[in-house]
């Protein structure tokens, strides 16, 4: 029987799926793991191992599986808005990849947890418009409001990040990476513990005071970079940039050490991808790199220790530091390997993450009474029946989540994103477009889908704890 040979086209558009699965696999997998981490950690695993308290004092899962996630997010958000070059299309992605999911997993929550579980605050809070205003800015941990859920604090990083990358990409200096993240984990190092968190609320003395400041600021940017017009993109994305900056620098809930050093993260993420294209100088790269690395390490040994630790809730400066270098090597190992292929299962986890984040502490604390736990199963059946009936149950649960919530979500954001175009055609949002170089070849499996930040502790814990 003759053997059908595909044409040479074919052929060479089937390797370079291939190709671009394999790459892809390894943002799946330590997006995956980064997640399960988070759950392990709030599901207190370490009580299960027989040296689990001298791994608390000396490694803390929540800072590891957070810093992990904000690289993975920095090494792919920003190529995923200069693939696009489109700001409006980026914009829209954003929204229908976390808003849908966000917004059940907190109506779940409401549903599921009593009033009095700290963890669930949206409409909890005695103040329940600035919750909700707040909480859909997706900016409450930087305006002194609690968070809806106590994991979603990360999202405001992750907001920040995008108001910044969207102006530096308007106005062409996104190919900086390097030199801003070397900025960022400069001043860490420089302002350590210096500045009081919220210095603008303890001015204002009124979170709606401050809330009336930010919401219309917010809202106007938001606007321009939608509109889809090059000079209301460009004047948008300035005025959500400024935004973050001032919210970032002068009202985190967490000490300044600590919130710097979460873009500066990000953004050394980003510089790793731009040497890998070719769009950045290998040695300023490695060099800006190993800078924000170090400044990392420093900064917990340098601040987290003489009672700063409670604002961190790690143990101390190497709970802290050591986490911290542990999400990097993890990271560069992931990147040696990008080239290979890793197993289904971990990349499916990685598809689930988002859901996996959201979901875990709600369910921890829901099958937690049902089951009759806490306290922790004494015998070691007891506590391996209880782990395997929390992860199966989540990984289930988060599994439908993203089947039934994030993937028609995302459809209907391309459609939106389609009927917008149609609708109004949107021009460059500046040279950027021209300038980036050649087009990004790495792209999310899932649109716009390799970020979400995660963490760790409880309710409301500093940045490093997805419970903060």
């Amino acid at each position: 029987m003759k053997q059908h040979i595909p044409p040479p086209a074919l052929r060479k558009n089937a390797g370079a799926a291939a190709a671009t699965g394999a790459r892809l696999g390894w943002l799946d997998a330590l997006r995956g793991f980064a997640a399960l981490v988070v759950a392990l950690h709030h599901f207190n695993v370490l009580r299960m191992l027989p040296f689990g308290g001298v791994i608390r004092q000396n490694f803390d899962l929540g800072v590891f599986g957070v810093m992990l996630f904000f690289i993975v997010s920095g090494y792919i958000i920003p190529a995923s808005l200069e693939r696009r070059g489109d700001v409006r299309a980026f914009w829209i992605g954003r929204i229908f990849r976390i808003y849908p999911a966000l917004i059940v997993a907190l109506a779940a929550s409401i549903v599921m947890l009593p009033a009095g579980d700290g963890s669930t605050s949206l409409l909890r809070t005695g103040d329940n418009p600035a919750s909700l205003v707040a909480n859909g800015l997706m900016l409450q941990d930087l305006l002194g409001v609690r968070n809806g859920m106590n994991v979603t604090w990360t999202l405001c990083y992750e907001m920040v990040f995008y108001f910044l990358v969207t102006a530096l990409f308007t106005r062409g200096l996104h190919r900086h990476s390097g030199v801003i993240a070397v900025a960022f984990a400069g001043a860490a190092l420089a302002i350590g513990t210096t500045l009081a968190p919220q210095l603008l609320l303890r001015e204002l003395g009124s979170v709606r005071l401050l809330l009336m400041i930010v919401t219309p600021v917010f809202l106007l940017g938001l606007w321009g970079v939608l509109s889809g017009n090059r000079k209301l993109t460009g004047a948008g994305a300035l005025l959500l940039g400024g935004l973050g900056l001032v919210l970032l620098t002068l009202n985190s809930r967490a000490v300044s050490f600590e919130t710097l050093l979460i873009p500066a993260t990000m953004f050394a993420g980003t510089a790793v991808h731009r040497v890998q294209h070719g769009r950045l100088r290998r040695a300023p790269a490695l060099l800006a790199c190993g800078f924000v690395v170090a400044a990392g390490v420093l900064v917990g040994w340098l601040y987290n220790r003489n009672g700063v630790q409670v604002h961190t809730w790690t143990s101390g400066w190497k709970a802290f530091s050591f986490s911290y270098l542990a999400a990097w090597v993890l990271f560069g190992l992931g990147f040696l390997l990008r080239n290979r292929r890793f197993p289904k299962v971990l990349t499916w986890l990685g598809a689930i993450s988002f859901s996996l984040y959201l979901l875990h502490f709600p369910l921890l604390r829901t099958l937690g009474p049902l089951l009759g736990v806490p306290p922790m199963p004494s015998s070691t059946l007891g506590k391996f029946a209880w782990t395997g009936i929390f992860l199966a149950v989540l990984l289930a649960a988060s599994h439908v989540m993203y089947r039934l919530v994030e993937l028609p979500a995302q459809r209907l954001g391309r459609r939106v994103q389609r009927a917008a175009e149609r609708r109004r055609p949107s021009t460059p949002a500046a040279p950027a477009t021209a300038a980036s170089g050649p087009a990004v070849i790495l792209v999310p499996r899932q649109p716009d889908g390799a970020d979400r930040g995660s963490a760790s502790v409880p309710a409301q814990g500093g940045p490093h704890s997805a419970s903060r």
